[in-house]
């Protein structure tokens, strides 16, 4: 099956209608396809698998149902086993480890990315054109702050890439810029 991202931006659109989670999965698909492209793996592929990773949550958001229900709805259309092996593995408790260098980009951005929208929405710009590594971190210090993300999954996502936080937050932020306007976060820059 070749993937094609216009089939998988049609499969958000029919299972998600919240406008945040479908710009979080447009975060995740810009921070991922940023890694894809850094390391020379192919692109379009990894964005399908970071647009989709999340499609099923509106519709089934406990840990029994997600991604599980994603995963055989995808599977029914003919969606390859690493697609979906990969997008099981970014839910610790889904069981599958993750293994390849895609399954550790998915975990990695996937809160990271929802983390720095955060961040920049509190600016006073509302952008994450001006936003910084060094802001992300003392972000994370603050417990009150965003306190749905899971301080470790954000340190663990960057050992998992073999890269020191701050590189991994400034790597993200930097993937982000390139689609800011389309994530909403381009604010008044």
């Amino acid at each position: 099956m070749q993937l094609s991202r216009d089939d998988a931006w049609a499969l958000v659109t029919e299972y998600t209608q919240s406008e945040s989670l479908r710009k979080h999965m447009l975060g995740v698909e810009a921070a991922v396809r940023g890694y894809a492209r850094l390391w020379g793996e192919p692109e379009e592929d990894w964005a399908v698998v970071a647009l989709l990773h999340d499609f099923d949550y509106e519709r089934y958001p406990d840990a029994t149902n997600h991604p599980f229900r994603g995963v055989e709805i995808l599977r029914a259309r003919g969606y390859p086993e690493w697609v979906t092996r990969a997008i099981l593995s970014h839910a610790d408790y889904s069981g599958v480890p993750r293994e390849s260098r895609l399954e550790h980009a998915l975990f990695a951005c996937d809160e990271l990315s929802g983390f720095v929208t955060a961040c920049a929405l509190v600016r006073p710009s509302k952008s994450v054109l001006d936003l910084e590594a060094s802001s992300v971190m003392k972000r994370m210090k603050d417990k009150a702050f965003a306190r749905a993300v899971n301080r470790d999954d954000l340190r663990k996502g960057a050992e998992e890439l073999g890269l020191p936080l701050d590189e991994h937050i400034r790597n993200v932020i930097a993937f982000m810029r390139k689609r800011a306007e389309a994530l909403g976060l381009k604010g008044s820059l």
